[in-house]
């Protein structure tokens, strides 16, 4: 049983120990990769295969009947990569990974769903995911693993009625870069409000919210935060000073590294690794407030590997599973409470987050009403 894979796992002494040995060394290597004259580590796939023939000579399934696990990742590439070299390393399980933005990922399961092809999403913000449960597109699973979650992880699991999981908080922020700032003589920005200045005009890049995760968090945090009707007033008016709505969300953050955008709104948890691969790159949450992601991990209902599925779901909530985020640049706070957290991910404590309702503004109708509502008053706007 997928259960008792799980506990075997955890409970030989000596596997256990290696395994923690070896992760405390992917993290201090990434730690040690903010120096100026490294790239993030000599590179992170080779650190990558070093895990996984760890991993392979201590897995306890390592001669388990060959299976097939089709995920649909969420999360940024590196993450991706490194979950398909290392959990058939742990299971024996033969991974396909496809990679889609959130929006793109509910609308692919969407369409799927008379005959899934997908068997688990890893990864992305929860609202998605809430959609899915609430169009019994994703299945009810419960694991031994949930009391040892953050609240907020327990909280994504009873809303969607057990058909997901929080895996990770990412607090929503605005990234800069200091050189071009400096270059074409724009003052910083520290707030939502500061964005509205006409100096930044043709500077800003956020996502789609459509297509992109971050982007709709973007949308419905500044709806809570300022109000609908004052919402759509601030967005019709920072559209003036957009570049581009591109479909992912980790796009304006690429583009403000390369020096091609000024600033981007996107999820913080992204700037240690790009200032540890040399680009002069800052993030900060705004001074009003901010809200934050719960990305979480959801079973395809009619998953056609479903058992492989239920052993991933496992895996991917271990505190050793989580750990290996951090050297795939992924610098958000971890859903399991034993999970040793790398210095570089954001102190909720000391981030003014809004009480951010998951539940309301992950209803498929609520956020298919924004999403067209910002197509009608925002994107067809002339700029």
């Amino acid at each position: 049983m997928v259960i008792q894979v799980h506990k075997e796992w955890m409970t030989v002494s000596t596997r256990q120990t290696r395994l923690d040995d070896f992760l405390g060394t992917i993290m201090m290597k990434s730690i040690l990769s903010e120096r100026a004259d490294m790239t993030l580590m000599t590179s992170v796939r080779s650190l990558f295969a070093a895990a996984a023939c760890l991993l392979s000579a201590y897995s306890p399934v390592a001669n388990a009947q060959e299976q097939q696990l089709n995920i649909l990742c969420s999360v940024q590439s590196d993450w991706c990569n490194l979950i398909q070299v290392t959990f058939p390393r742990v299971t024996g399980i033969k991974v396909n990974i496809l990679q889609r933005s959130t929006g793109e990922a509910l609308a692919q399961v969407n369409a799927e769903k008379a005959n899934p092809k997908i068997d688990i999403w890893f990864g992305g913000t929860g609202d998605p995911h809430l959609a899915a449960a609430q169009l019994d597109l994703t299945a009810v699973y419960q694991s031994p693993a949930l009391a040892q979650l953050h609240p907020w992880a327990k909280a994504q699991y009873e809303q969607s009625g057990g058909r997901s999981v929080g895996l990770y908080l990412g607090p929503l922020g605005i990234f800069y870069n200091k050189e071009v700032l400096a270059k074409r003589k724009l003052p910083t920005p520290t707030s939502w409000a500061d964005l509205l200045k006409p100096e930044y005009k043709g500077e800003i890049q956020m996502a789609n919210p459509g297509s992109s995760g971050a982007a709709y968090t973007a949308l419905a945090t500044l709806v809570q935060l300022m109000g609908e009707s004052q919402a759509w007033d601030y967005m019709a008016k920072l559209h003036r000073n957009m570049s581009g709505y591109p479909r992912s969300g980790e796009a304006p953050i690429k583009a403000v590294s390369r020096g091609e955008a000024a600033i981007a709104i996107g999820f913080i948890a992204l700037a240690p690794g790009e200032k540890a691969a040399g680009f002069p790159i800052e993030a900060f949450t705004p001074a009003e407030g901010t809200g934050a992601e719960i990305g979480s991990m959801s079973i395809i209902k009619g998953a056609p590997h479903l058992e492989a599925a239920k052993r991933f779901y496992e895996w991917a909530l271990t505190p050793q599973a989580q750990q290996f985020a951090f050297a795939a640049r992924g610098f958000q706070v971890p859903s399991n409470m034993a999970t040793v957290v790398d210095p570089r991910v954001p102190d909720i404590k000391k981030i003014r987050l809004i009480k951010y309702d998951y539940n309301k503004y992950g209803q498929a109708a609520e956020r298919k009403r924004l999403i067209q509502l910002w197509e009608d008053k925002i994107k067809s706007l002339p700029q």
